[in-house]
């Protein structure tokens, strides 16, 4: 009897224990970022909450195509990282909800991405777009270093060059969006085609050229220069370039999917991704981009933003869903069949 007893109060004790267990939810979150980082996003949210995040890693442009399918049934809760263009189209097509946090310890650009959305997304990170070559094998083929835009038409660099394909990737599109601000449309595309002669692939993921790149298996690549920075931090020949015409940039976004099964959990994890400890965490993996939020330490990799000729960046304009797909469909026209 006392065996039973002992045994009774052991399963009250247990059943004590399961609603803190059972209470958990599953977050279903969308990472655009690096795959390292968002597992480190994922699970620190984790071991903080006792909730389990169920993550996968895709493009932006992969991303807002799931969101829209998905628009009267949504799958997803948050949508975390990758360029902000696509977060912004899902804000202005009301795809996308405002969680209600508070964005007073932003830096502006990033408060912008608020303010101008209506709350449908806000920004994380900043990232500036670059050139990076592999000096080893630029060496050995006896190649000019590039140092402009423009230089990458030299049919010097025919089947050298390698960058993403914007109907996928954000990087891509960000390039897209600034060369047409940078040199007016007709002549971004004439400057387009001409790069695209020179190009080897259009990859679907914005990072996958400065990896190529350092592996040696391209000369050039396009992409943003924190992921180059990390490249050549992992003692990869690696050298970056800001372009001399200037350049622009990515504000990374986080964004709760309008009509998520799990509102409060995605407004919980968008605070904890704006915190400043959070965000100090990217050193981690050795993401290096700018925190968005003022009190985050940067970290002395990143590239300075103050030291790069900077575009004034139109993200309203070219975050917009008719802007984006006319550009997409003359790139498709134009561009894209131009590579070797």
């Amino acid at each position: 009897m006392k065996n039973a007893l002992l045994g009774g109060l052991a399963a009250v004790g247990l059943l004590a224990a399961l609603p803190a267990t059972a209470s958990a939810e599953e977050l279903n979150m969308v990472c655009g970022a690096e795959q390292d980082w968002c597992e480190l996003m994922a699970r620190g949210f984790e071991e903080e909450t006792g909730n389990e995040v169920l993550m996968v890693r895709k493009s932006t442009g992969e991303t807002l195509a799931q969101v829209r399918a998905e628009a009267s049934n949504p799958k997803i809760d948050v949508w975390w990282g990758g360029t902000g263009d696509p977060h912004l189209i899902a804000a202005f097509e009301g795809l996308t909800q405002d969680p209600g946090v508070d964005t007073s310890e932003l830096l502006g650009w990033a408060s912008n991405m608020h303010k101008i959305s209506n709350g449908g997304t806000v920004g994380i990170y900043a990232g500036a777009l670059g050139i990076a070559y592999n000096s080893e094998v630029l060496e050995e083929r006896g190649l000019p270093a590039p140092a402009c835009w423009k230089d990458l038409t030299n049919p010097a660099y025919a089947g050298e060059i390698q960058v993403a394909n914007p109907n996928s990737s954000g990087t891509a599109y960000t390039e897209l969006a600034t060369f047409v601000q940078l040199f007016g449309e007709d002549e971004a595309y004439r400057l387009l085609t001409e790069i695209g002669k020179n190009v080897n692939q259009y990859t679907k993921s914005g990072s996958a050229p400065s990896k190529a790149a350092a592996r040696g298996e391209t000369t050039i690549s396009i992409g943003f220069m924190h992921d180059m920075v990390k490249l050549a931090g992992s003692g990869f020949p690696l050298k970056i370039v800001a372009p001399c015409e200037g350049t622009g940039y990515e504000v990374g976004a986080v964004s709760v999917i309008k009509g998520a099964k799990h509102p409060e959990l995605a407004k919980q994890f968008v605070e904890y991704a704006l915190r400043p400890d959070v965000q100090s965490r990217s050193v981690e993996v050795k993401s290096f981009q700018v925190p968005s939020n003022s009190k985050a330490s940067v970290a002395p990799e990143s590239p300075d933003l103050a030291s790069i000729k900077l575009i004034d960046y139109d993200f309203a304009t070219y975050g917009e869903r008719s802007t984006r797909e006319r550009l997409l469909k003359r790139w498709n026209e134009e561009v894209k069949n131009a590579s070797h």
